[in-house]
């Protein structure tokens, strides 16, 4: 469609500001930002609406519309809801890069237009597949009270017959219709849409889980549709985008439903992009709390920063009486090198995190509320605020006594644990890291004033770093490993881990394969045991002079003595490497 037949739709509500005589360019999209700077996302050819959250002051303005000519935008829609009239020196720049410039009226919608487009540029809908639109476009532009994703995949089940969801990339539901799909199925699902992304194939994606039948179409947060631009690495935001799961095989699909299923995935962008500029208020906190916990701002200062902050993340309760810190780092092999191109590792890791930090249990789009993220480098940063806790302290659970692990209290108090923060995620993120790509997290204890929060950030990248350290594509450590020799295994160079732990292990794993002696079983025992003989000859359920025999021959094969402190440790050390 043209630009000019924009101002020929009384509904649109637009007025044009400049650029009367670029009115006959092609638009082919749609994309609603509050970015400084939304390059990465243009393709070329779309129409841009913005908020004008990103501007500041005058100076703002050349550079964004520079930004927005340079990317071969079809036109800037810019809402006046915010500033009330649009700044003359917003005008004078799009002039100046002869970039058309219209007005939106502020009780106009952006998913008024963003749904006009999306129909105008797919074509001419017939029948049913039309009325569905139709109906959505009403039903969300009447307010947050009849809008959202609920309504539009309500409406697929109404008038289509269709079963869908919106999932995010870790497989959380969004949004649904009618039966919520189970936990399993929907960590499924993701891992096999993010791994079918990572190999470039167009969406929809085919899936089959538990013997149904799934189709799978992205939803970009740009408003660009369903076809990634062709500059664009793939691995900026598979990480991030959200999935529309339809209860199909849309292999066999006319191109008119394939197409409004398309249309339908921008039109949940819409509420996609809403939820991230939702989401800015508490970035910034986070932002300029790290700035000065980084600088070495006195703490009093640092305080104040929180106590603002704290009544954003925790609307309605006050103050938080402590924080925790987590980090995350997303890195690619190759990377920076001419196999790999660098990629912008600390807003892929932010988005992710904000992500992981969301209660799996809980659905919905406004879930979020108390993550606030920023990102330095190529690391994200969180600042997570932890309520107080009222309510009395449960009774012990079973296997909860005195020989229940130190951690328990801290549960009871809210505190974030990293194995469990990847428990539900690990599948989906697997597949789509892929086999290039890793992520990392450490996370902190809680701190309960200004003055501890260097010390838990510092903790919280020391954690990350034990678990940079580990094996798999997915690795998180916590603060309470750096309190062990967890912390010091992982940094020990391989050469020499592999040379201690075959001085020490290789003559008996030897004497092991040719007599079948268990030797090494006997040592672990012996070791856990804390050199019980007793309690190691009941847990083998072997007598104890066959006990004495096995550690003697340990002792003679190795040259060391299990009754010493030293040698203990050293055995201890080589079976944790091995």
């Amino acid at each position: 469609m043209r630009l000019r037949a924009l101002l020929d739709t009384d509904a649109l509500g637009l007025r044009l500001l400049g650029g009367e005589d670029e009115l006959d360019r092609s638009v082919r999209g749609v994309m609603t930002t509050d970015l400084r700077d939304p390059s990465r996302y243009l393709s070329g050819g779309e129409l841009v609406l913005t908020g004008l959250a990103w501007r500041r002051d005058a100076a703002d303005s050349e550079p964004f519309v520079r930004i927005l000519a340079g990317a071969g935008v079809a036109g800037l829609a810019a809402g006046e809801a915010e500033l009330g009239a649009i700044p003359d020196d917003l005008v004078e720049a799009c002039l100046h890069h002869r970039l058309p410039l219209f007005a939106v009226n502020e009780i106009v919608a952006f998913a008024t237009i963003t749904e006009h487009v999306v129909r105008q540029v797919s074509g001419e809908r017939a029948g049913d597949l039309a009325a569905v639109v139709d109906r959505h476009r009403r039903l969300m532009t009447s307010g947050p009270a009849g809008g959202g994703p609920e309504v539009v995949l309500d409406l697929l089940t109404s008038d289509l017959d269709l079963r869908a969801w919106v999932l995010s990339p870790t497989g959380r539901r969004i949004a649904g219709a009618g039966e919520p799909l189970a936990g399993p199925v929907c960590a499924a699902l993701a891992a096999q849409h993010l791994a079918a992304t990572r190999t470039g194939r167009r969406g929809p994606h085919r899936a089959e889980v538990g013997g149904t039948t799934y189709s799978l179409f992205p939803i970009r947060n740009n408003g660009r549709g369903t076809v990634p631009a062709p500059s664009r690495d793939a691995r900026e935001s598979v990480l991030s985008d959200w999935l529309l799961a339809v209860e199909a095989d849309a292999s066999d699909w006319p191109a008119a439903r394939l197409d409004l299923l398309q249309g339908v995935t921008q039109l949940i962008a819409v509420e996609r992009d809403r939820r991230d500029a939702a989401r800015t208020v508490r970035r910034r906190l986070a932002q300029e709390v790290l700035e000065l916990v980084q600088t070495g701002a006195p703490p009093a200062e640092i305080a104040a920063r929180l106590r603002v902050a704290a009544p954003v993340l925790l609307p309605g309760l006050g103050t938080a009486p402590h924080w925790q810190v987590v980090v995350a780092r997303v890195e690619w092999a190759g990377e920076g090198t001419d196999s790999g191109p660098e990629l912008p590792g600390g807003q892929v890791a932010q988005a992710l995190l904000e992500e992981i930090l969301v209660d799996p249990a809980v659905a919905g789009p406004d879930s979020a509320d108390r993550i606030a993220v920023a990102h330095t480098g190529d690391e994200a940063i969180a600042l997570v605020p932890l309520p107080a806790v009222s309510a009395p302290a449960a009774e012990p659970a079973p296997g909860s006594g005195p020989d229940a692990p130190e951690e328990a209290p801290e549960r009871r108090d809210n505190a974030l644990h990293a194995d469990a923060l990847l428990a539900t995620v690990r599948e989906p993120l697997s597949a789509g890291l892929a086999e290039d790509g890793r992520l990392t997290l450490g996370v902190s204890a809680a701190v309960h004033s200004a003055e501890g929060l260097r010390g838990a950030l510092e903790e919280a990248r020391h954690a990350r770093r034990v678990a940079a350290a580990r094996p798999g594509r997915v690795c998180a450590a916590g603060h309470h490993e750096l309190a062990s020799h967890v912390l010091l295994l992982p940094f020990v160079p391989d050469d020499v881990r592999r040379a201690f732990t075959a001085r020490l292990l290789d003559p008996l794993r030897d004497y092991d394969r040719r007599h079948r002696a268990e030797l090494i079983e006997t040592l672990e025992a012996f070791l856990d045991c804390d050199g019980s003989w007793t309690r190691c000859a009941a847990r083998l359920h072997l007598h104890v002079n066959t006990l004495r025999y096995r550690v003697g021959r340990i002792e003679q094969l190795t040259g060391r003595d299990l009754s010493r402190l030293e040698d203990k440790l050293d055995f201890f050390l080589a079976l944790r490497m091995s």
